[in-house]
């Protein structure tokens, strides 16, 4: 999963980005529009742990972010009310969700570019940044397809129509405020769109930067509507402090944690809130050779499961032997579970829930 860390300058969003990838990350070219640093991170399962003690596999594999820290705006490409330029919004569409990073914390040092520190105002304004992207790109499209359906032959017309009534729907919604995840879309509709790759549509988490003894406030406290706001992610995090326990010598930075009273690292909390707002579950695979956690969309049937872990699976897809990871626990084995009667035979339309262990019997 590639998540786009965006954000205002001094909103602090390099070091979030520094401390979820505890500064190992690698620079590379984004397409004209300068250096990107991307770092990658494991989502550690607690659960792959204890099967590796059962199963003594020779590798266990963790599912990984990949996190991507956009270079910075390049005025000159952006028109001066833009907070995103042209390219980096192309960069943005290829993500697969995006981590909004909004400044909740007071620095004098640090000059705010659009005044004094205002979480809500921030936030609204990236949000209709993306917003205003997707305005422009459904303005593009819907010129061009009119344009197309003028010049068509009446045999290619039934084709274009729908296109372009979708395209107008979606870019109506767009003009009072409706970002298109929170527009109603039929399946048919929702297909026609998937080429734009349209930034309301992706998934989105508000990662609010706070100081140390600030409190983290919330898309509701700060009356961002139901409209704009339903399906967002949020989570708060001091990303200075995590920046530097990220650096420290694993023990250190538990010790640090303690004296100050902290719970889990911010940073794996700002994992499980991407997990959760993207919609991922995780099944497991388990055997002598590797245990393995596989991020699923929720809601996915087993042949497309099957087709994470080789394309050929999707076609030569016959049954899936599953178990819930509870009942393998309990039970010690999964001889012991068929016997017991949990280990059962599911087929291509099951639909994959999180924790289940499962064997995908195919033909090669």
């Amino acid at each position: 999963m590639d998540i786009a860390v965006i954000g205002l300058p001094q909103s602090g969003k390099t070091t979030v980005f520094n401390a979820l990838t505890a500064g190992h990350s690698s620079s590379t070219g984004a397409g004209g529009a300068g250096p990107m640093q991307v770092g990658v991170v494991k989502v550690i399962d607690p659960r792959l742990a204890v099967l590796d003690g059962m199963y003594r596999p020779k590798k266990v594999v963790h599912p990984e972010i990949k996190y991507w820290d956009l270079p910075p705006i390049d005025r000159e490409a952006a028109s001066a009310n833009q907070l995103l330029s042209g390219r980096q919004r192309n960069l943005l569409q290829a993500a697969d969700a995006l981590l909004i990073v909004v400044r909740a914390f007071e620095d004098d040092a640090l000059l705010h570019p659009m005044g004094g520190v205002d979480p809500g105002r921030d936030a609204k304004a990236m949000l209709e940044e993306l917003a205003l992207a997707d305005l422009e790109a459904m303005e593009r499209a819907e010129a061009r397809l009119d344009n197309e359906l003028k010049k068509a032959k009446p045999a290619e017309r039934p084709a274009l129509v729908p296109q372009l009534e979708t395209v107008q729907k979606v870019k109506a919604g767009l003009e009072e405020g409706i970002p298109m995840k929170s527009q109603t879309l039929t399946p048919s509709e929702s297909a026609a769109l998937a080429d734009f790759q349209l930034l309301t549509g992706k998934p989105v988490v508000v990662a609010f930067n706070t100081g140390e003894s600030e409190t983290t406030p919330t898309l509701e406290s700060l009356g961002i509507s139901k409209d704009v706001s339903g399906g967002l992610g949020e989570v708060g995090l001091c990303a200075k402090l995590e920046e530097d326990l990220a650096v420290m010598e694993p023990d250190e930075a538990d010790e640090f944690r303690e004296a100050m009273g902290l719970d889990e690292p911010a940073v794996e909390r700002v994992k499980s809130v991407c997990y959760a707002t993207v919609g991922l579950v995780s099944f497991l695979t388990v055997g002598e050779d590797e245990c393995r956690a596989w991020p699923v969309p929720a809601g996915i049937e087993a042949q497309m499961a099957a087709g994470t872990i080789h394309t050929d699976f999707t076609r030569g897809f016959i049954r899936a032997e599953v178990i819930a990871y509870e009942d393998l626990i309990r039970c010690g084995s999964l001889a012991q579970g068929r016997k017991e009667g949990v280990l059962r035979s599911e087929g291509k339309t099951y639909e994959v829930k999180d924790g289940d262990v499962i064997n995908f019997l195919v033909n090669t």
